[in-house]
This record gives C-alpha cells, structure tokens and sequence, in this order.
C-alpha cells in the first residue's frame, strides 16, 4: 500500500469545500480519508465525501467535499491510500 497527503485545506465553523484532484490511473484502487490537524478534544470534528468521475478511458478524477461540523476553524489533511 502506498500512502500520502495530497493537499491541506482550512474550513471555518459549518462551512463545507469542496476538491478535486484529476489524472489518478484508472486501475488503482484509491481511497480517500481527512485528518484534522488542528487539535479539538470533545466532538467529531470533519465529515466527507468522495465521488468519481472517469475523465477517460485510462484516468479517474476524485471529487472530494469536506464538512466542518465543528463550531471552530480546522485545518486538516487530505490524503490517500493507494491499495495493491
């Protein structure tokens, strides 16, 4: 398995974002997953979710929306795990 960040993001109370990130080859098996880096004890901090569109017949372009449903401003990691 191969792993990494492929962007930083920061959302406000409430506020949802939304990504994208394009050219993933087509034959991978990629999940996506976000990592608060703005520590807050107590509640959930992030939700989200991911969705796929096939740009071509060799790549895949990932959609990738994010919720704060905190009530402060987070900072956090957008990363991915490549499955073997």
């Amino acid at each position: 398995m191969r792993v990494g960040t492929q962007f930083t993001g920061t959302l406000g109370p409430g506020q949802t974002g939304r990504w994208f990130t394009h050219s993933w080859p087509q034959e991978w098996h990629v999940i996506w997953y976000f990592m608060p880096t703005s520590p807050q004890a107590g509640a959930p901090q992030i939700e989200w979710e991911t969705t796929v569109e096939r740009a071509s017949a060799t790549a895949v372009t990932y959609w990738l929306t994010v919720k704060n449903i905190s009530g402060a401003q987070i900072n956090f990691e957008g990363r991915y795990a490549v499955l073997n």
